[in-house]
């Protein structure tokens, strides 16, 4: 596998794109720029919601963070595929402290992608990812907009005299987001990361919200815009990450004082800035 670096656009209308529990819920955002934050965190369990509800969550399309998942559970898979009695010490023998992080690279996508620390109660070591993503910032600052909102049922009997209790919505009216991403093919040999998984990365990041519609992020309200790919002619790479991020720029059309739309920024990649060597994919 060759090197390669992405630009991912998406953008929120009407949605809250990532809340901030330490914060109400309200969505995320730069206190000093005032523009709109999404986290790496945030993308990635996107990733895995779409794997493990594509692939059915089986090998070698496992996904390792789950909801309600027993990790400890699946490390036992491993040591009882190397016919030792789990433990939180790795084996001496290298060879099979080897097996444990192979038998999990080979059936948990999100290992093979991602990495993961599993140095717990029953131990199988640690894998570093070759797929890293930015926080995902707002081209313009965002604004927050707040919404009472009504229920007619009450909680508890005391509050049956009441005519309905009150609560709040956060939405950002219109935001477009911009992340950084990054396959690193000297890690992805180490884990197994092929060119099978990548395609189902670039597919999961095209539909990470198509089936992630809630309250928050109602139909429509998200979409995945203009992944911008990157491949090198080599494991090296042949242009450092940051000089073809510079060259992909993200404008507000004239006119467009406060943008409501996706049609309202232009999208632009400076083909003077790619040097040779560096294919571009624009979807």
């Amino acid at each position: 596998m060759n090197r390669y670096d992405f630009v991912y656009l998406f953008d929120a209308k009407n949605a809250n794109p990532n809340g901030d529990p330490d914060a109400g819920n309200l969505p995320r955002v730069d206190a000093e720029t005032g523009h709109g934050l999404v986290t790496d965190v945030c993308l990635k369990r996107k990733i895995r919601n779409y794997v493990e509800m594509t692939r059915g969550n089986e090998s070698p399309n496992r996904i390792y963070f789950r909801e309600r998942e027993v990790l400890n559970r699946l490390h036992e898979e491993a040591w009882k595929q190397i016919g030792e009695k789990p433990s939180k010490h790795l084996p001496r023998d290298v060879a099979k402290a080897r097996a444990l992080t192979g038998f999990m690279c080979a059936n948990f996508f999100d290992i093979r992608a991602f990495g993961a620390v599993m140095s717990t109660e029953v131990n199988c070591g640690q894998v570093r990812g070759p797929v890293q993503i930015s926080f995902a910032r707002s081209i313009d600052p965002i604004v927050t907009q707040e919404h009472a909102i009504t229920r007619n049922s009450v909680t508890n009997e005391r509050d049956l005299e009441k005519a309905r209790t009150m609560g709040r919505k956060f939405t950002v009216p219109y935001g477009v987001y911009r992340a950084h991403g990054f396959v690193n093919p000297f890690l992805a040999a180490q884990t197994g990361f092929g060119e099978e998984d990548l395609s189902l990365l670039f597919e999961a990041l095209e539909n990470a919200f198509q089936f992630d519609q809630s309250a928050a992020r109602p139909p429509g309200s998200m979409a995945a815009r203009k992944p911008i790919i990157f491949e090198h002619e080599s494991e090296l790479g042949n242009a450092p990450s940051h000089q073809l991020f510079d060259a992909v720029t993200i404008r507000r059309r004239e006119g467009a004082a406060v943008p409501r739309d996706f049609s309202d920024y232009e999208v632009t990649v400076d083909s003077d800035q790619v040097p040779a060597g560096v294919s571009v994919k624009v979807a």
